[in-house]
């Protein structure tokens, strides 16, 4: 399920509040020259490089358990081809999005995958509801998927009954999917790849895993090589739907051996489970409706327990990004020291490279503000195409209006100005209307000193 709890979102320092009504500053372009809505190719996907003891213990703890903690009985998948429908008011974007993710699960995992009409029967329904509906029926869900269930309305009146229980199933045969209609086309395809994967396959997350959707930290909004990995032993002949943990997990060897042949000569890395108590300081320090001294106190906490557990990967990098982002408004140079620590345990972490361009969005900001371009465009290069291969818009587009400003720094106008303009058609698919594009244009561009008269 994926929630507004903990996205890393692209909140910069010294940056102005906006509003649909927000005129463009000289860095924004009118919006009568908006280019069209970019989007990305074919995928590029990176195949993980674990060894397969490693991907099998991944595998029975995503399935096996729910986000909440509670444990599965069995394992459950659809056990005939899945059919998938979509209905309600589906925005223009969701239809090539959902085609791209179809031919992705059957090329890439080997699933029987097809879309039927939305007035035929089908496994599973995806309905496009207003943000307002979801929130109804699950706050603070960004979108949400559940068993037995054909439409939102249907959801409403079976809400807390064993019929949506997935602990209660044997099988999966028909799910429903609610996703935004409101949203921009990267959120709507963020939620469809992660609620569509999870309606397939596993239903848990791990915090541990730092190349996958299945992570409750929202880095990756595309399904990855890795996902695409357990996904196909997810349909593997070898097992089925009824299975017990251990059933499952004696098959698993054979499985990865057959579909990952490099992951046997792997050492396995035995990645520690992360502590119950590290994930709900995470969500108390980002999550909705926390006061501020609470999410200090709870940042804190994240961090201490990443230091006692000695963890010197991408959680620990997590819980100094989030500290950095709550200090921000308040003492931007004790952000930007968690910015710099991020950064150095995301860099030791293999497969943390996404996560790098977000730190790196942070200090190329700070770099921005102080006039330094040169530093800033140094920052900002190593992850351009990070974000591009990753098919994020709004990252993306978030790097490229940083570089722009860079370039004015440094009296590069001209190509400050493409840059700019390059940006505006990822920013369309990334952040969705016009004034939400003027928006971002703003934001960014209210860093630079240049736009103060400081310099």
């Amino acid at each position: 399920m994926r929630r507004f709890l903990l996205p890393l979102a692209l909140t910069l320092n010294a940056c102005m509040p906006t509003t649909p009504t927000d005129t463009a500053t000289r860095a924004a372009i009118a919006n009568s020259t908006f280019p069209p809505m970019k989007t990305f190719g074919a995928p590029r996907p990176v195949r993980p490089a674990k060894s397969n003891n490693d991907l099998a213990l991944d595998f029975v703890e995503l399935s096996f358990n729910l986000e909440s903690g509670r444990a599965l009985p069995v394992f459950t998948r659809f056990e005939t081809p899945i059919s998938v429908r979509v209905t309600g008011a589906p925005p223009a974007s969701l239809g090539s999005d959902l085609n791209k993710l179809l031919h992705r699960l059957r090329s890439e995992a080997s699933i029987d995958i097809q879309q039927t009409a939305s007035n035929k029967p089908a496994n599973i329904t995806i309905e496009a509801v207003s943000r307002a509906d979801i929130r109804r029926a699950l706050p603070h869900a960004a979108c949400f998927v559940v068993p037995n269930i054909t439409s939102i309305k249907e959801y409403r009146q079976a809400k807390r009954t064993s019929r949506t229980s997935w602990a209660e199933m044997r099988e999966r045969k028909q799910l429903a999917i609610f996703l935004p209609n409101d949203a921009s086309p990267q959120e709507v395809r963020d939620c469809l790849h992660e609620e569509l994967a999870q309606a397939i396959g596993p239903l848990n997350d791990l915090y541990r895993l730092p190349d996958s959707v299945f992570n409750d930290d929202n880095v990756h909004t595309v399904l990855t090589g890795f996902d695409m990995m357990m996904l196909k032993a997810y349909y593997a002949p070898e097992i089925r739907s009824g299975m017990t943990r251990g059933q499952v997990a004696q098959r698993l060897p054979q499985i990865f051996n057959r579909i990952n042949p490099a992951g046997g000569a792997r050492a396995a890395k035995f990645a520690t489970r992360t502590p119950r108590a590290w994930s709900q300081a995470v969500q108390s320090a980002l999550g909705p409706g926390t006061a501020m001294k609470a999410r200090l106190v709870a940042a804190d906490k994240a961090l201490n327990i990443a230091a006692a557990m000695g963890w010197q990967d991408h959680r620990r990098a997590f819980a100094h990004y989030a500290k950095g982002r709550i200090l921000l408004g308040s003492d931007p140079e004790a952000a930007y020291q968690h910015f710099l620590m991020a950064d150095k345990y995301y860099a030791k972490t293999p497969g943390a490279t996404l996560h790098r361009a977000y730190v790196a969005t942070q200090l190329a900001a700070r770099a921005v503000t102080q006039g330094d371009g040169e530093r800033a465009l140094r920052l900002i290069s190593p992850h351009i195409d990070k974000a591009a291969q990753n098919e994020n818009a709004a990252l993306l587009s978030t790097l490229l209006l940083l570089r722009a400003e860079a370039l004015d720094l440094q009296g590069r106008t001209a190509e400050a100005r493409t840059v700019r303009l390059d940006s505006l058609g990822w920013a369309r698919y990334g952040f969705g209307p016009d004034w939400a594009v003027r928006a971002k244009l703003r934001e960014i561009s209210s860093l630079s000193p240049l736009k103060k008269g400081r310099i």
